[in-house]
């Protein structure tokens, strides 16, 4: 499929925000192609400990199957950060006011 200026740089754009979901994000990969006639956009995000994201979708438009992928990628790496931080705990030495009773 033939990728226009304006498709390439709306995809820059968008993607440039993607490690403000989470911070580890070490390489973004957009795949645009043509399937059966209709667009199709996948997204493969790496991020650090080989956590891999993948989003696909379909649609009849480029730009929104771009941004249906977009969506779905954030949601994934919000739910993956979420995780993360529930692992760590409660940072030592902080109270949560049980010492107090």
């Amino acid at each position: 499929m033939e990728v226009t200026d304006a498709m390439r740089q709306y995809v820059q754009t968008k993607a440039a925000k993607l490690p403000r979901y989470y911070g580890n994000v070490q390489s973004i990969e957009v795949i645009l192609d043509m399937e059966a006639d209709r667009p199709m956009a996948e997204i493969v995000v790496q991020a650090s400990r080989k956590a891999t994201f993948v989003a696909i979708a379909h649609n009849e438009d480029m730009y929104t199957c771009i941004d249906q992928c977009l969506h779905k990628i954030t949601g994934q790496l919000r739910r993956h950060k979420d995780r993360v931080r529930d692992r760590q705990g409660m940072p030592h030495g902080t109270t949560d006011g049980l010492a107090n009773q």
